[in-house]
């Protein structure tokens, strides 16, 4: 055991009574096994593939204390206030923990259930079990067994089969102290023939606004570690969001791992934007017929390290998948992008195309892409491509013969180049709130939202 886990390890005992859940056997089984495992792996090291660009070495040196309750200190409503969508049901999670004040849930039809993590195993823990830990297993990686043990909150969410939202569902998670662990699970289950719009969107007090300025305080370094459960069954349709703008100072883990059910349709918009280091997984099992669609956008600046895995396992005939991620890096940031795409043998007439674009700012910046097929069928058509670079001269050079001067010619191609997953975004609000984050973190000045 590393001297990294240990420290967690020996708590664990004192703290395991104030955890969600812990008068299930099933459940207090699950944590142990996890637990178990995290003592053996410990948190995730470059000696693994999939973690090969990426060292956690910075938050094992660290020791982040769990929440195990609502702060008591007097929070900044305003600053929490304007990241939470005025056209969505909203359900916030205060350091992990969840915060019925907070939340804005009123007129949520009777078909669909919204609640904490804490309350939904309290209430209906026969449904949490065919669920919990099915989506992802807790040895996949160490800190899905650390998540698995130490998970003090997070969301259920339900939508009965036939039902149609005509609003999404935000699940703010809000960091508002330093030094502090927050462990959130999450489950999301969409039923046969149901639509839903779900949006996770992770800020601390630090976090850059809308209006380009910080909140309160200094950086405030913590750790988000979040894992993400989703069931799409049979010809459903999700469409899921994930806003990473975590304080500066702060280390993030999320990982979403979804199941489609067949002819089921999934869409996933990554925005990683914040953090000192930050990892997303997105996970997804296809099953005959169904459809998923990946796009991403990452901005990094000054030493960011914002790594992007994910993986697209084609389990059976006529599914289809499109995945496009961008990066735009400047200063010393780097950016990861690891994208696997895994054809079963029995995966006939798959269809799935996958690319990655990176623009360089900077010299000193830096993108690691690593794309991958992994094809075991012989009747697919797949591909992938990957660019890296810095902006093409003839495109600017076109500008400036259009008498628009090089550094503006310049920072429109860079905006044009990241808004172009900005405009996938269908749900205004978010839309507003995507747009106003990119212009205020741009790492080129002079960016003009007239040009829109």
């Amino acid at each position: 055991m590393s001297a990294a886990v240990h420290p967690y390890i020996s708590e664990y005992s004192e703290l395991a009574s104030l955890l969600p859940g812990q008068s299930l056997p099933w459940l207090q089984q699950l944590r142990l096994d996890a637990l178990d495992a995290f003592s053996v792996k410990g948190f995730p090291s470059p000696r693994e593939e999939e973690w090969r660009y990426t060292s956690v070495a910075a938050i094992e040196k660290k020791r982040f204390a769990p929440a195990l309750a609502l702060p008591r200190h007097a929070i900044d409503t305003g600053s929490l206030k304007s990241w939470q969508l005025n056209d969505a049901w909203s359900i916030v999670l205060l350091d992990g923990r969840f915060s019925a004040e907070l939340s804005v849930l009123d007129g949520l039809p009777d078909t669909v259930s919204v609640m904490s993590m804490a309350d939904a195993l309290a209430t209906q823990p026969e449904k949490l079990q065919i669920y919990l830990g099915k989506a992802v297993s807790h040895i996949e990686h160490g800190f899905i067994a650390f998540n698995t043990a130490w998970f003090s909150d997070g969301v259920w969410i339900e939508v009965s089969a036939k039902q149609v939202l005509d609003k999404p569902i935000q699940i703010l998670h809000f960091a508002t102290q330093a030094e502090t662990l927050a462990t959130t699970r999450t489950v999301i289950v969409v039923e046969a023939q149901a639509e839903a719009n779900v949006i996770e969107t992770f800020a601390g007090l630090d976090s850059v606004r809308e209006d380009g300025l910080s909140g309160i305080g200094a950086a405030n370094a913590y750790l988000s570690a979040a894992v993400t459960e989703v069931f799409v069954a049979a010809n459903a349709g999700l469409t899921l969001y994930k806003v990473q703008c975590e304080s500066d100072k702060a280390f993030h883990f999320g990982g979403t791992y979804i199941k489609q059910a067949k002819d089921a349709r999934l869409t996933h918009h990554n925005f990683a934007f914040g953090g000192l280091l930050a990892r997303t997984d997105i996970h997804t099992d296809l099953d005959q017929g169904s459809e998923c669609e990946l796009n991403g956008l990452y901005l990094g600046g000054k030493r960011q390290h914002i790594d992007n895995h994910t993986r697209i396992n084609h389990l059976k005939p006529n599914a289809t998948s499109r995945e496009l991620y961008k990066g735009v890096l400047d200063d010393r940031a780097r950016g990861v992008f690891q994208g696997r795409v895994i054809v079963a043998e029995d995966a006939q007439k798959t269809d799935s195309q996958m690319n990655n674009r990176n623009l360089l700012l900077s010299a000193d910046a830096e993108a690691d892409t690593k794309p991958q097929l992994e094809i075991y069928a012989d009747d697919v058509k797949c591909g992938h491509g990957v660019t890296v670079g810095q902006l093409d001269e003839k495109s600017v050079f076109y500008l400036q013969s259009r008498c628009v001067d090089e550094d503006t010619a310049r920072n429109m191609l860079t905006f044009a180049f990241a808004n172009e997953m900005v405009d996938k975004i269908k749900i205004k609000g978010l839309h507003d709130l995507v747009l106003a984050q990119v212009l205020a973190r741009f790492p080129q000045s002079g960016i003009n939202q007239d040009w829109l």
